[in-house]
């Protein structure tokens, strides 16, 4: 028998588990059949079941069921393990060849998709400021909107180029290179706006978190890669299976790299991208993962962390027209800021216009990313309930418009990647 308190810890989160997972499941599936991403369906579950409409229905049933899922709750901390895994999955199915003739412009296509949305976001931080009254320092608050304006989410773009068969692809390579340094410098200069905020030395941390990162980088390259390709990557390209000691070292060194850039600042997922990076041409290991830890993956941590996003937005808080008319400007600033920045510098680099335009509308996906940057803003005070609710929509909606847009301008694209890789 359960000691008491473990009671009671499952009686609270299996009901909890049981019902996002059905609901979640469910939100997917009719997402997939019009042709979106089952993440979209999976927060829009989790809005549902949250206070802006559950909750807003039966307030009581409401409180219930879900008054004890925050972001330290343990299916938070499911959700977190998820995406681990699943970015560790995600950078080894890239194929990093194409940087012989893509770097710059993934550089490139990367600073055009800060820049534009830093140049976007000060006057856009000012006009929120002044139509809602907002008790928010201006100065903090327009730094770290520039910055959420400038966040791709890489998980969430590499779903999306998974189920489109564009992983191995110029198009795919740029987007997801450029993402990634998006996000890494996102946030570094998130951190920039957390110590400004709080009054600290905002260059020193800079500098020593783009210090301990390019370390960090350094030592997962030339030291953790080589040990795992020797101890469990060899074996299993020589026809060996991959062994329960085996999968237990490469989820051991997932968690400690995505330990390692927690603790340094720049995000736990980055740590497990890069380690997957590392590991790109590791064919043989890279299908006895996916066979073995994609579908849990799948099947039971990702759902979970959407459908709490969605859990933890309340839509009602925007209850006038202005408030709607700002949330629209937020949106499109925000994909002016990202399809422009990011499809022009691409073309500026050469690559053909409707190529340039899928890598903008790419680099438009923020979900996953852009709602931690954004809860990140609420936490240190620099936006209020109906900005964050604002911006949580347009992390949503510009997921919603990735895949329709993709297809329009890439219908060649195969669309049957998802029986092989892991998705969102």
């Amino acid at each position: 028998m359960l000691a008491a308190g473990s009671s009671d810890l499952m009686l609270r989160v299996l009901p909890q588990l049981i019902l996002l997972l059905l609901v979640a499941r469910l939100g997917g599936a009719a997402m997939q059949r019009l042709g979106q991403p089952r993440v979209v369906g999976e927060i829009a579950a989790g809005l549902l079941l949250g206070p802006s409409a559950f909750g807003a229905l039966w307030p009581e049933g409401f409180a219930a069921v879900f008054s004890d899922v925050g972001p330290s709750s343990p299916l938070a901390l499911l959700g977190q393990l998820g995406l681990v895994f699943l970015t560790l999955l995600m950078g080894m199915e890239f194929e990093f060849a194409h940087l012989r003739t893509t770097a710059k412009t993934a550089v490139a296509v990367a600073l055009g998709g800060i820049a534009l949305p830093f140049t976007i976001g000060t006057p856009l931080a000012w006009l929120l400021h002044e139509e809602l009254q907002l008790d928010v320092p201006l100065p903090g608050m327009s730094l770290f909107l520039s910055t959420a304006l400038s966040i791709t989410s890489i998980p969430v773009l590499g779903s999306i180029l998974l189920e489109n068969g564009l992983t191995r692809t110029r198009v795919g390579v740029v987007a997801i290179t450029a993402a990634g340094l998006d996000d890494a410098l996102g946030w570094v200069l998130l951190a920039t706006v957390s110590a400004i905020v709080a009054g600290g030395g905002a260059l020193d941390h800079c500098a020593a978190m783009l210090g301990a990162t390019a370390a960090f980088v350094a030592f997962t390259l030339f030291v953790v890669r080589p040990l795992l390709v020797r101890l469990v990557a060899r074996p299993v390209a020589q026809g060996e299976p991959l062994s329960l000691s085996g999968l237990s070292l490469v989820l051991g060194a997932t968690l400690a790299c995505a330990y390692g850039t927690e603790r340094i600042g720049v995000f736990a997922l980055f740590g497990s991208f890069v380690l997957g990076a590392s590991l790109w041409n590791e064919s043989a290991l890279r299908d006895a993962l996916k066979q073995k830890l994609a579908p849990v993956v799948d099947a039971l941590f990702l759902p979970v962390f959407f459908a709490l996003t969605g859990l933890r937005t309340n839509v009602g808080q925007l209850d006038t027209r202005t408030e709607w008319l700002l949330c629209a400007v937020v949106f499109v600033a925000a994909c002016v800021g990202k399809v422009v920045g990011c499809a022009g510098a691409a073309r500026l680099f050469g690559v053909p216009l409707r190529e340039s335009l899928c890598v903008g509308v790419l680099m438009n996906t923020r979900a996953l990313m852009g709602l931690v940057a954004i809860e990140v803003g609420r936490s240190i005070g620099v936006i209020d309930g109906a900005v964050y609710t604002m911006l949580v929509l347009m992390a949503i909606g510009t997921t919603l418009l990735t895949t329709p847009l993709l297809r329009t301008l890439a219908p060649r694209a195969p669309a049957a990647a998802t029986t092989t890789s892991p998705r969102l």
